[in-house]
C-alpha cells in the first residue's frame, strides 16, 4: 500500500554546497519506485547561485529576493507542495537507506497520528542518539543497520525537532503554516508541535530511522550573543502565546 506523493521541502540561504549534497543523498538513498517524491528548494535569499544550479539541475524551487529565516521559507515550499505528505528537511540533513519509506510507514500506522521524525547524531532533546562513527561512511553503514522498519522503535513524543520532520497534509491544512513571528528560526517547530497536538493528533519519534544532521550549519555564522538573544527573544514569545515554558516539552 503506497502512502502517496511527499513533497520534501529544503530551506536555504546561501547554502549551496550543503544543498547540493542533500539532493544528492535524496536521490541515492530514496527508491521512487517505494516513496515518490518531489523536491523544493526554498533560496531564501542567497546570493551563492542556489537559484541558477535548481535550474540547471531541474529541482524545483522558489526564491525569495530577500532572506526571510527559515518559517517563511518553509511556507513558501509549502504553498507550492503537492504532496499528500509534506516533509520539511534542514539543508544539512543527509538521507539514509530506506529513510523516507521508514517514516511513512510509521506515520500511516494510525489515522491519529500527525507527524513522524528520525533520530540523528546531532539535535537537541531525544531524537539525538549517539552511534560512533567515524566518517560518512561508516554512518552510512550504520544507518543501513539501524533503518530497519520496526514498530517496537516508534516512540510517542511531545516535541519534533524541525530539522526533519514529516506532516500529514490533512494536518497540515487543519494546523496551518509556520508562525512566521518565530523568524529567521528556533521554536517555530516547538510551536508547531504544540498545534499539531491541540489537534488531538499524536507524533511518533523514530528509532528505526537514522538521519545524519550537521547541525547548526546556518546558526554558526552568527555571533554567539546574537545567537542567545534571538533564542531568549523566541522562547518569550512562545511563552506569551502558550502560557507555557517550552522546556516542559524537551
Amino acid at each position: 500500500m503506497g502512502h502517496g506523493l511527499t513533497s520534501i521541502i529544503i530551506p536555504g540561504h546561501n547554502g549551496l554546497q550543503l544543498l547540493q549534497d542533500c539532493v544528492a543523498s535524496i536521490r541515492r538513498y530514496t527508491d521512487e519506485s517505494v516513496t515518490p517524491y518531489e523536491i523544493i528548494a526554498v533560496d531564501d535569499g542567497s546570493t551563492d547561485g542556489t537559484a541558477a544550479w535548481c535550474a540547471a539541475e531541474q529541482v524545483p524551487f522558489v526564491r525569495l529576493p530577500a532572506s526571510h529565516g527559515y518559517p517563511k521559507a518553509c511556507n513558501a515550499g509549502l504553498r507550492l507542495a503537492s504532496g499528500r505528505n509534506l516533509l520539511l528537511l534542514n539543508n544539512d540533513v543527509t538521507a539514509t537507506p530506506r529513510w523516507l519509506q521508514n517514516l511513512l510507514t510509521a506515520l500511516h500506522s494510525g489515522s491519529d497520528i500527525g507527524m513522524a521524525g528520525p533520530v540523528t547524531n546531532y539535535a537537541s532533546g531525544r531524537q539525538q542518539v549517539d552511534y560512533p562513527f567515524a566518517d560518512m561512511d561508516e554512518f552510512q553503514r550504520i544507518a543501513g543497520e539501524v533503518n530497519q522498519s520496526d514498530p517496537g522503535k516508534w516512540e510517542e513524543v511531545q516535541r519534533l525537532v524541525g530539522f526533519c520532520m514529516v506532516i500529514k497534509r490533512e494536518v497540515y491544512e487543519r494546523a496551518g503554516r509556520l508562525d512566521e513571528q518565530f523568524a529567521p528560526g528556533h521554536y517555530e517547530d516547538d510551536d508547531y508541535c504544540r498545534r499539531v497536538h491541540g489537534l488531538g493528533c499524536r507524533m511518533l519519534m523514530c528509532r528505526d530511522t537514522l538521519v545524519h544532521h550537521t547541525g547548526s550549519a546556518s546558526f554558526n555564522r552568527t555571533d554567539r550573543q546574537e545567537l542567545q538573544a534571538l533564542l531568549e527573544r523566541n522562547r518569550k514569545l512562545f511563552i506569551e502565546k502558550w502560557n507555557t515554558d517550552p522546556a516542559q516539552f524537551m
